[in-house]
């Protein structure tokens, strides 16, 4: 579906009917090096959003978003014309546009979920097992029924999928490190100190 032919697609739908839409975008190059990108998009939809009705939950993955959003027509079209206009990311398709007869998603507190199995915590892998089919998340090529599947299957979660430390910036080098370094501190520490003894060694050993 053409981005362009959204007011098209709708233009039978009355302006106060709720209306569901589903689209995806990859993150620039740019976006991607700034650590505050996800908070900056939360608080400002979370802001937004609020004041004009709108729910939904917005997914990050892979360097790509897939964002649900709920609501008035007029509402949805409004907001479509701001996100579609962002330069902070691009690659937008939409994969879902259609009338409802009530919202999926009612509830703001989920508002933001990282599809990063190496961000997650032991109980989040636990229960986002259902994830496995959609992962690793690449949702451009993803059909309307398979949207919507995915969709039913985030809504089941008693928590949405989240990084293990509390405050933690996303900068995805960042946290690969710390992924990989928390749970094996005690073993880099001794490697790091043979390293060095073996340096020692080697130097003595030439001089």
């Amino acid at each position: 579906m053409l981005t362009h032919n959204i007011v098209d697609e709708l233009a039978d739908v009355a302006d106060s009917a709720l209306v569901q839409l589903v689209y995806v975008s990859s993150l620039t190059l740019s976006s991607r090096l700034r650590a505050s990108i996800f908070d900056e998009v939360e608080a400002h939809a979370r802001k937004y959003n609020e004041q004009h009705g709108i729910t939904g939950i917005l997914c990050y993955g892979n360097n790509h978003f897939l964002q649900c959003i709920e609501g008035k027509k007029s509402h949805i079209l409004a907001l479509q014309k701001r996100i579609f206009s962002d330069n902070r990311h691009k690659d937008i398709k939409v994969l879902l546009l259609q009338p409802i007869e009530q919202r999926i998603f009612l509830d703001w507190r989920m508002r933001l979920l990282f599809l990063e199995r190496w961000l997650w915590s032991p109980a989040t892998k636990e229960q986002a097992a259902q994830l496995a089919p959609y992962l690793p998340f690449a949702p451009h090529n993803w059909t309307p029924e398979h949207t919507e599947e995915f969709l039913k299957v985030i809504k089941t979660f008693e928590t949405p999928p989240h990084v293990k430390a509390a405050g933690i910036t996303f900068n995805a080098l960042g946290n690969m490190f710390n992924h990989i370094a928390a749970p094996h501190q005690a073993f880099l520490i001794i490697q790091g100190f043979l390293a060095v003894l073996l340096c020692i060694g080697l130097y003595i050993l030439n001089y």
